[in-house]
């Protein structure tokens, strides 16, 4: 049999994974704008924003087959911007300019700790497990400083001008130090426990949905909170005991 000849594919689908990251870009643009304006709530809806167009861009370009090192790059920068100099702007302007140079070395770090993160993604991709990042991802540090700007609806007056400056001090500072750690995150990119139980899972995400859904500013924070926690637990008993596992197991082999 002739093997059948592959047609081949439009321009406009190499085009479409980076017009996403295009979108994505604008739409940390257009927050940086509101951040400068003291719109916070709004700055903050677009990072979330561009969020989820980042992650629209790779699963459309894995799912064309139209992935490349020009689009890898400009993903990069416009993470930079979306995630590492938007919400540092954001932060800053809304919660630390109170603390004078502490409060801009504390927005610059997160930044530059965010550029780094990237860099070394971009190094250690080909190499690096699928399984987890190592490092908190730089759209999940964003994500949790946009979601902090959006649960402080909830935060009683009185704590507004002293506790929450202060934590969200800290906060930039734990975030910063997460992005360059060893630490390791899970990326969810593993499927097959999805693909062994798909209807548990389907419903386990309506359930998620709705719940999320119900209460999405508080939801959200503790969400990717919860996020940020999980990265040592996940990286000091879970890896750790596999580590000491796979030790033992190949130590008994040379004995036996």
């Amino acid at each position: 049999m002739a093997k059948e000849k592959k047609l081949p594919r439009h321009k406009s689908v190499y085009l479409l994974p980076n017009l996403l990251t295009t979108a994505s870009l604008f739409i940390g643009f257009l927050g940086l704008t509101w951040a400068i304006q003291g719109d916070y709530a709004a700055c903050a809806m677009c990072i979330l924003s561009s969020c989820i167009f980042d992650g629209l861009d790779g699963k459309v370009a894995r799912l064309t087959g139209t992935t490349s090192e020009f689009g890898v790059q400009l993903d990069s920068l416009a993470d930079l911007v979306a995630f590492g100099v938007v919400p540092a702007t954001m932060t800053y302007l809304w919660a630390l300019d109170g603390f004078g140079r502490l409060g801009l070395m504390a927005a610059f770090l997160f930044m530059a700790c965010g550029a780094l993160r990237l860099a070394r993604f971009n190094v250690q991709a080909a190499t690096s497990s699928k399984k987890h990042f190592v490092g908190l991802p730089i759209p999940a540090a964003a994500c949790s400083l946009a979601t902090l700007v959006l649960f402080t609806e909830y935060v009683p007056q009185a704590y507004m001008e002293t506790v929450l400056p202060i934590c969200t001090l800290v906060l930039v500072y734990v975030l910063s130090f997460f992005m360059v750690s060893t630490v390791r995150f899970y990326s969810f990119k593993e499927i097959s426990a999805f693909k062994a139980h798909p209807f548990s899972w389907m419903v386990t995400a309506i359930l998620l949905f709705s719940l999320i859904a119900s209460r999405p500013k508080v939801l959200g924070f503790l969400i990717f909170l919860g996020y940020l926690i999980s990265g040592p637990l996940y990286t000091l008993f879970l890896l750790s005991r596999r580590g000491k596992r796979l030790l033992r197991d190949s130590s008994k082999e040379e004995l036996g």
